[in-house]
């Protein structure tokens, strides 16, 4: 059972990128799903989290208006769509499946976590 993400890159202040995490060997379609990040020298922090079906999304306040988080369900995949990318937006990005059928900011309720992508934005 792995979460691997990808997308990650080097992209200059008010870009856009994209962050895809794709499911292998057990389908999280009931699970919620969520990103986190750990910038340099800080803890893992919270950044956006989705429920089994969509119908619960939640932003940290960081990046509320320029973040989205979607899945798609048949594909097992979790995006996190980045734009006006900010330097403080710098981080490694981890994808997180849920115990259960939604999201929370609480990491202790995620069981499953991808290996990270890291995002660099420059000045």
């Amino acid at each position: 059972v792995q979460l691997q993400a990808s997308g990650g890159g080097l992209v200059q202040a008010g870009s856009s990128l994209t962050l895809s995490c794709a499911a292998s060997g057990r389908a999280f379609s009931n699970n919620g799903m969520a990103w986190f990040r750990r910038a340099p020298g800080q803890e893992r922090e919270f950044v956006a989290g989705i429920s089994w079906n969509g119908g619960s999304i939640f932003y940290t306040e960081a990046v509320k208006g320029r973040f989205t988080i979607s899945r798609d369900r048949i594909k097992n995949t979790v995006s996190l769509q980045m734009n006006s990318l900010k330097v403080e937006d710098t981080a490694l990005y981890y994808c997180a499946a849920a115990r259960g059928a939604v999201a929370s900011t609480d990491q202790s309720y995620f069981r499953t976590w991808g290996q990270g992508t890291l995002v660099t934005v420059s000045s």
